[in-house]
């Protein structure tokens, strides 16, 4: 399950936060560029669709004609799934007819919901709240809307592996890009919740300064 989202202000941010029984998911999911959006490619996964997606806003597309255009160029796109947010805020999600149940996203002003393999639809109705009704910088609205996921049943497979990704201008490694992926040990409560462990991390505050 996973959320991508920008924070529109005299200084953007844009993000991506998944939690996932994938492991590493942080390596495959989220996408973003200052500047240009922030992508989820997700379910039976065509890494590809996170780069190319972000070249695609990058020309000027907007969000639902990208969606048009990695379709038509990938034969298993109904075993995909995707979302995205411009520069601008404006979304969009697409979910394949194959993608393994329960499956579907939930779109908000400047976010993008969306998930596979979840325990029920309310799953993405309680992310979207926790991203729309929590306080504070960014980063930790992102990571309220994977904690709001995972409370209500997140992935029916269990968790084993989460990521947050934020960009700004002039912000992280390269004045571009800072990711953040918990390293899980034996201990159960992290395991069984590993976005959580986010929230100890130094890391997680300093994605917004």
């Amino acid at each position: 399950v996973a959320v991508t989202g920008v924070q529109t202000c005299a200084l953007p941010i844009w993000g991506v936060v998944v939690a996932s029984k994938y492991l590493a998911v942080g390596g495959v999911v989220p996408w973003a560029k200052a500047g240009v959006g922030a992508v989820a490619t997700q379910s039976l996964v065509n890494i590809s669709w996170g780069p190319e997606g972000l070249d695609l806003l990058a020309k000027g597309n907007e969000p639902t004609k990208v969606i048009e255009v990695l379709k038509g160029g990938d034969q298993g796109f109904t075993f995909r799934q995707f979302g995205l947010v411009d520069s601008k805020g404006n979304v969009a999600s697409f979910t394949g007819k194959d993608c393994m149940p329960w499956a579907g996203e939930k779109l908000g002003k400047n976010y993008a919901c969306q998930g596979n393999l979840l325990t029920g639809p309310v799953v993405l109705e309680e992310m979207a709240k926790g991203f729309e009704n929590s306080k504070g910088n960014f980063p930790w609205r992102l990571l309220m809307a994977l904690d709001a996921a995972d409370r209500a049943g997140g992935d029916k497979r269990g968790k084993q592996s989460a990521a947050i990704l934020v960009v700004r201008e002039k912000g992280g490694p390269n004045q571009r890009r800072k990711q953040v992926q918990p390293a899980l040990g034996r201990d159960k409560t992290q395991v069984k919740m590993p976005h959580r462990s986010l929230v100890h991390r130094g890391e997680l505050v300093a994605l917004a300064e």
